[in-house]
């Protein structure tokens, strides 16, 4: 018992304590968490607009076709994109879009924590408006009409009346994809960015020992997830509460 305590001392010491190796983890653990930031803010605003733009079509299509003009085009044209955007990014591997930004179109950078930060961003936006787009379809069109009878135009409707109530409703959804974006990050060692992932492996080609390291950036993961879902459950709460 006592050799088997000592020689996990030692095997301890081996991957965190010589060299410093436990400060790569902490790089990682600071790039894991500046890119799923970053990403998340970047994915709510897409989806915000993404999911505007084609419910507002979906709503009004019908009516705005009778009238035409230059409206109708144009809400025509984004529907259009929008659905061009979803159905690219929705249907390719986030690592793939990963290594066509850093070695095709930002090849000129070597910023790869930007890059990463759009990546993940603009992957997790085509997901976020789908949850954004079912939201405000779940919300009663009574509300839209209550809006518009008070003289708020579709916009202000929209912004101050539909969107509030649609994040009530989507908020359990919205957080499990940040959750699922958070663990997403960790391809990002694919292009030599040194996320949690890529630090835990990079000890392990130093020591050749790879149970743990591994096991360390698992456990980091496990523990971040726990947390951020300990405080999703709590803001639920709330929400419930403001609503009695």
């Amino acid at each position: 018992m006592t050799e088997w305590f000592n020689d996990l001392i030692a095997e301890f010491k081996l991957n965190f304590i010589d060299g410093d190796k436990w400060t790569w983890l902490f790089e990682g653990l600071g790039n894991t968490l500046l890119i799923t930031f970053f990403a998340v803010i970047m994915g709510i605003v897409i989806g915000i607009i993404v999911a505007t733009v084609r419910s507002t079509y979906d709503t009004n299509k019908e009516s705005m076709k009778k009238r035409g003009g230059i409206r109708y085009i144009v809400i025509s044209f984004f529907n259009i994109i929008c659905n061009i955007y979803l159905t690219v990014i929705r249907g390719t591997p986030v690592v793939v879009q990963l290594m066509i930004s850093y070695f095709i179109i930002f090849s000129f950078s070597r910023n790869g924590v930007l890059i990463a930060i759009l990546t993940f961003g603009i992957n997790s936006g085509a997901y976020v408006a789908e949850i954004f787009r079912g939201g405000i379809v779940s919300v009663d069109k009574g509300q839209l009409e209550a809006g518009r009878s008070l003289g708020l135009s579709y916009v202000q409707t929209m912004i101050h009346i539909v969107i509030p109530q649609m994040f009530k409703i989507v908020l359990p959804t919205l957080c499990n994809e940040f959750i699922v974006l958070l663990k997403e990050t960790s391809v990002a060692g694919y292009v030599g960015i040194m996320d949690l992932t890529k630090a835990g492996d990079l000890i392990r080609g130093r020591t050749y020992s790879a149970f743990m390291p591994l096991i360390a950036v698992a456990v980091i993961y496990l523990l971040m997830v726990i947390l951020f879902t300990w405080l999703v459950r709590k803001l639920e709460r709330r929400l419930r509460d403001s609503d009695r």
